[in-house]
């Protein structure tokens, strides 16, 4: 466990670089602070190592909308350049394989198509020769791309109906779609919506465009996963690290979970091979293992297939261990089989000799290296938030962050060390900013076993003083709260407003060992509660700043789910509560979500044959203890917790008469992605808990008698 929060030597050396020592203008941070950060990451080397491309969406300080920028970087062994501006309207950089030009994502005409600036040309000589070019010209958005290592050829991945022969005949039967005056859609399968989509027939597919020698597609894309019933990328949240060339440029690995009539409580992901000809139908690698397997990573020499694979069918949150595969003999074993961690962002090194995988790790997202001969792992970039990383020869860049900054950039030698700062995008906004200064601690938990949160002081935290709480409850609910930045639920919002924050990594959650994690599945209401009392009266007596009579508990998606419980099974410590697209009613829950295997797996099995284990935590049962004012937000378009869960619960808070609020958001998912509707969200549940955290001799009046009535 860790016991106390570090503070890195890459971030103070960054804080440093900016020479900035005006505290008297610094102010607490608020949402609009938040909205306003830019946000960098998708950093990618050069194949020399000397230049870096990344991503910046920036942020207009006044209503948050984004501008896609991409940017260049000049580095050498012990110093960078600062970086420019290469592009404004782009996204997803990608280096041609001799580094002489970047391939990108943007918008022509409407759709998203594939450019390439080059980076070599001489203008004055050439006109026109350093302005980008138009790669693809397809009648569908491109949705993400990646280059063979031959520079031949490039796959695309485009949403397709399958019966369709080209692209054109989707484009024209979604225009015939949309002029039709007829707008039902049939169904005869499930899924019929999706996270926030409704399906309408189509699916991800995989083509491969051939170049010709001026880098231009030569004719139509061509199908390599034709009669797949199943989309490529995955949805929702599927990118260009599910599929991958082989290093000839011959072959190209894909995984898809083929859908047919289980695919919503199936995640049985397999891998497949295909000729990037297209001559043949591709061939499935993983067949043995029903349970997910992923993320194709060949080795440089192609004589070996890394990817990441689970054990157990329909357990989402399995642990993901790293499989070797011999593509000429078909022997599979593990790599690091003892190491109880579940990874994820699978890279490897030019030379073959080392992988990488981020996980998450006791409240840390560390980056580790792995030696695949036999299985020596080190953890390479050890407190923060790895979010991305690119892998130079001697040297990595990564996308950092923690409690306290948003992601910027840094290099790290493939050896380990101190982060080095290569970009300061946010950092004259942060020099204005006071934070809350966090630190973990750890107690005994369930059955004494040991449990880690952490606090925030507030911004304007002064010794001997006291403050009212916020309790924040994760979801996932097989997540943690951890050492991270986040733009939607960030304790320095909190601690902005004078707040303190408690929050707690309960059992359930990752980065304490697969048996942690299994812990929650079943018994959602009974030891996460128990740590989350346990972890309550453990803050209280460390930390003396903390007001536990004026305290209220937050929490979204399974953490919106204890809220419902804790409303009617431990409600006396809360002045409110807020729930943001929490589970109301179990049981509807399982009838109307989008992903039927989380709740098999997570009520060990349904509701009409098991009903008696959905039932034993079901917050809709206790609703006559209900006595504590709640907000209640919810979302519109989220199909993993639809919306009527959080009407049942503001019907029955309204019905019982105990204040309660509802914020409805008709176009947003379970996230709250939309700027000013973070702001919204942000000052309605900060008004909340000011209101019902306020010193008892300005209580208002109605929670007084919403009290005395209970």
């Amino acid at each position: 466990m860790v016991s106390g929060y570090r503070f890195r030597l890459g971030w103070a050396l960054l804080l440093a670089a900016t020479g900035v020592h005006a505290a008297s203008l610094r102010h607490p941070l608020n949402v609009r602070d938040l909205i306003a950060m830019d946000r960098v990451g998708d950093p990618q080397l050069s194949p020399d190592g000397r230049q870096l491309a990344f991503s910046v969406s920036h942020r207009d300080a006044t209503d948050g909308q984004a501008t896609p920028l991409i940017y260049l970087q000049a580095l050498d062994r012990a110093t960078s350049q600062a970086p420019r501006q290469l592009l404004e309207g782009g996204a997803s950089p990608r280096w041609s394989a001799d580094g002489r030009s970047l391939y990108y994502l943007a918008p022509a005409k409407g759709l998203m198509q594939l450019w390439r600036k080059d980076l070599t040309g001489d203008s004055r000589s050439s006109p026109g020769a350093d302005l980008p070019h138009q790669i693809s010209h397809g009648p569908l958005d491109v949705q993400g791309f990646k280059l063979a290592p031959d520079g031949r050829s490039v796959l695309l991945d485009y949403s397709v109906y399958r019966d369709c022969d080209s692209l054109a005949c989707t484009a024209d039967r979604l225009k015939s779609r949309a002029a039709s005056p007829a707008k039902g859609q049939l169904y005869t399968r499930l899924f019929v919506r999706h996270w926030d989509e409704w399906a309408d027939g189509r699916r991800n597919q995989l083509f491969v465009a051939h170049l010709d020698p001026d880098g231009h597609i030569v004719g139509e894309p061509v199908l390599l996963t034709r009669g797949i019933d199943g989309d490529v990328p995955s949805k929702p949240e599927g990118d260009d690290s599910e599929y991958a060339y082989s290093p000839d440029g011959r072959t190209v690995y894909f995984d898809v979970r083929i859908a047919g009539h289980d695919e919503p409580w199936s995640t049985n992901f397999d891998i497949y091979k295909v000729a990037v000809d297209g001559g043949s139908r591709a061939v499935n690698l993983t067949a043995s293992n029903p349970a997910w397997d992923g993320w194709p990573v060949p080795s440089p020499d192609g004589r070996t297939l890394y990817y990441l694979a689970q054990k157990r069918p329909g357990f989402e949150s399995d642990r993901f261990g790293i499989q070797a595969l011999d593509l000429a003999t078909g022997r599979l074993h593990e790599v690091a089989p003892q190491w109880d961690r579940s990874a994820g962002g699978l890279g490897i090194s030019a030379d073959g000799r080392h992988l990488y995988v981020t996980a998450d790790q006791a409240g840390q997202h560390p980056l580790f290296q792995i030696d695949p001969r036999n299985g020596r792992v080190t953890e390479l970039v050890a407190d923060g938030t790895v979010d991305g990383y690119s892998i130079g020869r001697d040297r990595l860049v990564v996308a950092h962050d923690d409690l306290l900054h948003p992601a910027e950039l840094f290099a790290v030698a493939s050896t380990g060390g101190g982060l080095r700062p290569l970009t300061h995008f946010n950092q004259a906004r942060l020099s204005t900013l006071e934070m809350g200064q966090p630190e973990f601690f750890s107690f005994k938990g369930w059955h004494d076993e040991p449990v880690q949160g952490y606090v925030v002081k507030p911004a304007d935290y002064q010794s001997g003083r006291t403050y009212p709480v916020a309790f924040i409850i994760h979801g996932g609910p097989q997540g943690a709260m951890g050492n991270g930045w986040s733009y939607r639920w960030n304790p320095q919002a909190y601690a902005g407003q004078g707040f303190a924050v408690v929050t707690i990594n309960f059992h359930g959650s990752t980065g304490y060992g697969q048996a942690f994690t299994d812990s929650i599945s079943g018994d959602w209401g009974g030891k996460p509660l128990d740590d989350l009392k346990l972890g309550w009266q453990a803050a209280l007596q460390r930390y003396p700043f903390l007001d536990g009579t004026r305290a209220c508990a937050l929490g979204a998606s399974y953490g919106g789910y204890m809220v419902y419980w804790m409303a009617g099974v431990w409600n006396q410590p809360w002045r409110c509560l807020v729930d943001h697209d929490g589970v109301f009613d179990a049981r509807m829950m399982y009838y109307a979500t989008d992903e039927l295997w989380f709740e098999e797996h997570e009520q060990g099995g349904t509701p009409f044959t098991t009903p008696a284990l959905f039932e034993r935590f079901n917050p809709v049962n206790h609703v006559a203890d209900w006595r504590v004012p709640m907000l209640i937000i919810h979302g519109g378009h989220d199909f993993r917790i639809p919306e009527t869960q959080g009407l049942g619960a503001f019907t029955a808070l309204q019905r019982r008469g105990i204040p309660s609020e509802l914020l409805r958001f008709p176009d947003e998912n379970h996230w709250v992605l939309q700027p000013q509707d973070s702001v919204q969200w942000h000052d309605t549940v900060m008004a909340w808990l000011k209101r019902w955290t306020a010193p008892a001799a300005t209580t208002p009046p109605e929670r007084k008698a919403a009290v005395a009535s209970h």
